[in-house]
């Protein structure tokens, strides 16, 4: 058996070895970028709700509607099961004061469509890539009637 022979071989194997872990590294980078823009559409559908909501002729159902829209907008395919939670009661404290808020807060389903199965390739039954559920919060200072 020659040398070079051998070395092929272990080049094979160093391979095998090495593409699961450099996939599932891959395919983490692509999947925390795509949830990292999806808080970010969150964020400022929640901060556009909050923004709508504190006139006074403003309501929770408008105000819900535009948070969907601006999620369906931002290409989140399951914006219409997403929570929208509208509060025009909140509190909030300027400077000592409490002062009337509105709080809008989405909670919306978030999957990892490729980092749970590369995964379980490299550890099986592992729970890494599981759906989560992203929470964005905004709160505003209502204005005076």
């Amino acid at each position: 058996m020659h040398r070079h022979d051998r070395e092929g071989g272990n080049a094979l194997v160093e391979t095998a070895i090495a593409l699961p872990i450099l996939l599932l590294m891959m395919v983490g980078i692509f999947e925390v970028g795509r949830a990292y823009e999806t808080w970010q559409v969150l964020t400022n559908a929640a901060r556009e709700g909050a923004r709508a909501s504190i006139v006074p002729s403003g309501d929770e159902a408008t105000t819900e509607a535009l948070v969907r829209k601006y999620m369906t907008d931002g290409q989140l395919n399951a914006a219409a099961s997403a929570s929208v939670v509208v509060d025009r009661n909140a509190v909030m404290v300027v400077n000592g004061t409490s002062m009337a808020a509105t709080q809008v807060t989405v909670d919306y389903p978030f999957n990892f469509i490729m980092l749970q199965p590369v995964a379980r390739l490299v550890v099986p039954g592992t729970n890494t890539g599981e759906d989560i559920t992203m929470r964005a919060t905004a709160m505003m200072r209502n204005e005076a009637p």
